[in-house]
């Protein structure tokens, strides 16, 4: 059973991110021109949690027809739409004071979020019209 590429790529984005920001939580935070914090805490714990997410989708892509299973389009595609609409709200009603470098970086990561969510709905869609 192929795997769509996506999931790859997506568990990629989120690896690389999630090492970002748990290796170097505050400046990863200030790099990206996210909301100032005086704690490792929240960074670091965001990047946990993406990297986390990051070997689930990774286990899905690999995985045999009998082994475990990670997490799968729906997973990621619910993942990514929660994600990238939380993110947005905060940067329209959230009246962040955060550099024009910092929006536009996360606005970048919105529409990431929202691309390949759209994309992992489209290879399900055309999969599923293959096999009927």
């Amino acid at each position: 059973m192929s795997r769509p590429k996506i999931l790859l790529v997506d568990a990629l984005i989120n690896f690389i991110l999630g090492i970002f920001l748990l290796t170097f939580p505050i400046r990863a935070a200030q790099f990206l021109g996210m909301p100032e914090t005086q704690t490792k805490f929240y960074p670091s714990i965001f990047g946990a949690v993406l990297i986390g997410i990051a070997v689930a989708l990774f286990i899905e892509y690999f995985r045999k027809t009998s082994g475990i299973v990670g997490l799968g389009s729906g997973g990621a595609v619910s993942i990514n739409l929660c994600a990238g609409l939380a993110l947005g709200a905060w940067l329209i009603w959230g009246q962040l004071n955060i550099p024009f470098r910092g929006k536009l970086i996360l606005w970048a990561l919105v529409a990431v979020l929202v691309i390949i969510s759209s994309i992992e709905v489209a290879v399900n869609i055309k999969r599923r019209v293959r096999s009927s």
